[in-house]
């Protein structure tokens, strides 16, 4: 209650799986700047199908000019960057759609994106879904969902304790 009357910050951020899929250590995505952690920390899932929510509630700090990747922040300044496939930036936007703009305010399980799973299975090296925390300097730990399958907006991927 007094952290509430005097505006603590939220010390602990869930962020909810985006997609239905199987969840995929970091490590075993073949793309080395997510696998390295060039980005940051977080998970992967390869998609069961081509809806993709919001796995916070804050707001988007980007979406891709050609809609394959969208950027989130949490209200304690957690940022989260959502890739659909990997070297998808090539297909220029063809298959994917927006339902969000830069600016906008989302709930957790709000539709972020769609796209076409068979086109980018097709076109990509890959139809893997990093989410990845990018500012993890803001981080004290990060607890991974040790699960093998997740449901969109319903399963937590990670749990991100943030430092104070």
């Amino acid at each position: 209650m007094l952290s509430k009357l005097f505006g603590k910050k939220e010390t602990k951020v869930t962020i909810y799986s985006p997609v239905d899929g199987e969840i995929i250590p970091l490590s075993e995505v073949p793309d080395p700047v997510f696998s390295q952690k060039m980005m940051g920390d977080g998970a992967a899932i390869k998609p069961l199908n081509g809806t993709v929510v919001s796995p916070i509630e804050g707001k988007v700090v980007q979406v891709f000019p050609t809609k394959h990747a969208v950027g989130l922040q949490t209200k304690n300044g957690v940022e989260i960057l959502i890739h659909i496939g990997l070297e998808t930036v090539g297909m220029n936007g063809e298959g994917f759609e927006a339902h969000v703009a830069t600016g906008d305010s989302v709930k957790a399980g709000d539709k972020l994106i769609t796209f076409d799973p068979e086109l980018v299975k097709e076109k990509a090296a890959s139809d893997i879904i990093p989410i990845v925390i990018t500012n993890t300097d803001q981080m004290q730990s990060i607890t991974k969902n040790d699960k093998q399958s997740v449901r969109a907006g319903q399963d937590e991927l990670l749990v991100v304790e943030v430092s104070k």
